[in-house]
C-alpha cells in the first residue's frame, strides 16, 4: 500500500476539520503546518460557547453572515492562543480564502496557501499574495481511504436501479434516480 502525498494528508484533515462547521452556508476547514507537522486546524463556526448558525441560523449582514468566525481565522487565533509561531508556515483550506482572511494570512506570516475549491477568488487578494510572496496553490482532494466505501455505494446503487431498469420500462421516475445518483457520487 503506498502513502498518500503530504498535500493530500494536510487536504484531508482541512476536509476532516469542515466537518465541524457549524455555518449553514459553506463548511470550510483549515490546517496550519510547519515542518510538515501540523501545528493548528479550523472551521467556520460561531465563538466558544456561542450560538451555531446550525441552530439558530445565520445573522446576515450586507449579505455575510456576522456570527461566523473563518476557519483560518480560527486556525490562526488556536496559535495565538497557545504561543505557536506562524512565520513560515504553510495552511492547507478547503476553499480559497476570503479577503480578509488573505491579510490575516500575510501578516501572520503564512508562506504558503493551499486550497482544494475555487470560491469567490477575490481578485485583490491574489494581488496581496502576490505582493506578500505568498505562494498559492490549487490542490485537489483526492480520493482517500475513508473514501473507499463510496465507490462500494455508487457500485451497489448502481446495481439497484439497473435491475429497477430491467424489471419494468423506463419511466421519468426511474430516470430522475438515476440522475440523482450520478449527481451523488461525482
Amino acid at each position: 500500500m503506498s502513502r498518500i502525498s503530504w498535500n493530500q494528508y494536510f487536504m484531508s484533515q482541512s476536509h476532516l476539520l469542515a466537518m465541524r462547521s457549524t455555518c449553514t452556508r459553506l463548511a470550510v476547514g483549515a490546517t496550519i503546518v510547519r515542518d510538515k507537522r501540523i501545528i493548528a486546524g479550523g472551521y467556520n463556526g460561531s465563538i466558544a460557547g456561542g450560538v451555531h448558525c446550525s441552530d439558530e441560523g445565520c445573522y446576515v449582514i450586507d449579505n455575510h453572515c456576522v456570527r461566523t468566525i473563518h476557519a483560518e481565522m480560527n486556525a490562526l487565533l488556536q496559535c495565538a492562543k497557545f504561543g505557536v509561531p506562524t512565520d513560515g508556515a504553510e495552511i492547507y483550506v478547503t476553499h480559497f480564502p476570503c479577503l480578509q482572511c488573505c491579510k490575516a494570512l500575510i501578516q501572520a506570516g503564512i508562506k504558503t496557501v493551499y486550497y482544494a475549491v475555487d470560491y469567490k477568488n477575490h481578485p485583490y487578494a491574489i494581488e496581496l499574495f502576490q505582493q506578500a510572496n505568498v505562494k498559492v496553490e490549487h490542490v485537489n482532494l483526492e480520493n482517500t481511504t475513508f473514501e473507499n466505501k463510496n465507490k462500494e455505494k455508487e457500485a451497489f446503487v448502481f446495481e439497484l436501479l439497473d435491475k429497477l431498469e430491467k424489471s419494468q420500462k423506463s419511466d421519468e421516475e426511474l430516470q430522475r434516480l438515476k440522475k440523482e445518483a450520478k449527481a451523488l457520487f461525482s
